[in-house]
């Protein structure tokens, strides 16, 4: 999982490659101020059954890549590199063969399910509309499907219900209903951006419990894309750091939590909320703001926000690191050695956090 070439000739994990593979994608938007690198090289791969967890602050191109995936950036974007789906390659594929994949080869979960759901329509009906464009039934049929469909995310009296608008559903209610489209038509690959946004911390978790159950039903492959540690904690099986457009961090969920090994990472775990510490202690926030994608600083994006750049110098500052294996598919783009962020986390960081 790295954007480096060598890196991205490395065969895929299985024979005839990954369900999902991403290999070297860059979305860039030119505009009068400059070209934003939204993404700028970005590799990873992702089996059915599987979980992958895409974190980082706003602006580090998590939802542009998902969006990507699903072909829905305009003619305004320039993308290259390659999207595998199932082997199909959707980069420059035509837009109707990318329209036909929508809803039963991918679906996605938006962030926002009020703005991303017709207010005009009901409920119901959207999610016949999804059925019967890629399935030939009866609109009475499709109507059963959406009721079954709408029963099974947990909503309360699916028959009566289905004739509701978006309005009239709570936000839990209506990012159940979203998760009922976007799986109405058993879609192999379900990319959820910020699935449990603006939701109480109850509803977060039915949510979650959710897909999860519904993920082991349908064996999708399922990206789940958050600024939330918490939310990959509970679903992902690995996990992809990105910052500035770019991977800095790929690994297991068990690996990132328990052995993270790049600075940003180290931030967003010091800056996360957690139970098991007093509520009075203040949490530790990442110096600085992330840059902006027309001027990506040079080496390391990272480093005017990185309180190790001292000790390697000039080549955190001239040079961009690679995204390299440090061993059991861990990968990580800092000039740091190894041996010496290992060390870090465990003398300087991880007293921190406790």
């Amino acid at each position: 999982m790295s954007t480096t070439t060598s890196e991205q000739q490395q065969p895929s994990s299985r024979a005839g490659g990954a369900f999902l593979e991403v290999r070297d994608l860059k979305v860039h938007f030119p505009t009068d101020d400059g070209v934003v690198k939204s993404v700028d090289g970005l590799s990873f791969h992702l089996e059915r059954g599987q979980t992958l967890g895409i974190v980082g602050e706003s602006g580090s191109g998590k939802s542009v890549t998902s969006m990507a995936i699903m072909g829905l950036h305009g003619k305004s974007a320039q993308i290259s590199g390659s999207i595998r789906l199932d082997g199909e390659e959707l980069v420059g594929a035509p837009p109707e063969k990318v329209r036909r994949l929508r809803g039963k080869k991918m679906a996605m979960i938006f962030q926002d399910p009020l703005s991303s759901m017709h207010p005009f329509y009901t409920v119901g009906n959207q999610i016949i509309e999804a059925y019967r464009i890629h399935n030939d039934v009866s609109k009475k049929a499709a109507r059963t499907h959406a009721i079954e469909m709408l029963d099974r995310v947990g909503i309360p009296e699916p028959n009566q219900r289905v004739d509701a608008y978006p309005h009239q559903f709570s936000g839990g209610m209506r990012q159940r209903a979203m998760i009922a489209m976007s799986l109405s038509c058993d879609p192999d690959l379900l990319i959820a951006d910020e699935p449990t946004t603006a939701l109480d911390v109850t509803v977060q978790a039915q949510i979650l419990d959710l897909m999860r159950d519904l993920q082991k039903e349908f064996n999708s492959a399922v990206v789940i894309i958050t600024h939330d540690l918490g939310v990959v904690a509970e679903l992902a099986d690995d996990i992809l750091v990105m910052y500035a457009g770019r991977s800095v961090e790929y690994a297991s969920a068990s690996q990132l939590f328990n052995e993270p090994e790049h600075p940003y990472a180290w931030g967003l775990l010091g800056s996360m909320p957690r139970f098991d510490k007093p509520p009075t202690e203040r949490l530790l926030p990442i110096k600085g703001v992330p840059p902006s994608l027309i001027n990506v600083p040079a080496g390391c994006p990272f480093n005017p926000r990185c309180d190790f750049q001292e000790r390697v110098g000039s080549p955190c500052l001239h040079d961009r690191p690679e995204l390299l294996d440090n061993g059991a598919g861990h990968r990580v783009a800092c000039h740091i050695p190894s041996a010496e962020r290992r060390n870090i986390w465990a003398q300087e960081i991880t007293p921190r956090l406790q």
